[in-house]
């Protein structure tokens, strides 16, 4: 009786421990938002853009990790320092580890600058300032407290948003 009852409690926890074992690979394959001080430990206090190193508005700056180590990261910055022309495109700094796609458009491992305009678009610029990468936004209408750069999670993705309007971030 006593063997039978340890081998039933031995294929309980087997198959409890098996059937745990998705979960634990979905988490690794997920997004999470990072918040405090595993967030101000991977956004640079500073970002390099067209010649100058702008300091980095730490309350509008986010980040994300993917699965154990890729992570998003992005800020605005003081874009004070900059010409009128710059700072009409330019609005802060993204930054990833790993390929990523923006709304469905590939871009690959680097440090970008970007920029959300008035016509519903997310601009991507390299350090030099040319655009690489321009992808339609969407609004979201049921925001009810829209600040200037944020995070939320989005399915296996990320959703980048300035104000109301933001672009879908996933990992490749």
């Amino acid at each position: 009786m006593r063997t039978c009852r340890r081998y039933s409690i031995s294929a309980i926890a087997v198959l409890v421990i098996a059937g745990s074992m998705h979960l634990l690979i979905a988490a690794q394959d997920g997004s999470i938002i990072l918040t405090g001080r595993e967030l101000s430990r991977v956004v640079p206090p500073g970002f390099y853009f067209q010649g100058l190193t702008a300091p980095t508005q730490m309350r509008n700056s986010a980040a994300a990790r993917f699965g154990g180590n890729r992570y998003v990261i992005a800020g605005l910055v003081d874009t004070s320092g900059y010409a009128a022309d710059v700072r009409a495109k330019y609005e802060g700094f993204l930054i990833t580890d790993s390929a990523i796609t923006i709304n469905g458009s590939e871009l690959g491992t680097g440090a970008y600058g970007f920029g959300f305009n008035n016509d519903g678009k997310l601009n991507i610029l390299d350090l030099a300032g040319n655009e690489i990468l321009s992808v339609a936004t969407t609004k979201d209408s049921q925001m009810k407290r829209p600040r200037p750069l944020m995070m939320t999670k989005s399915g296996n993705g990320i959703r980048l948003y300035s104000g109301k309007d933001y672009a879908v971030v996933e990992a490749k």
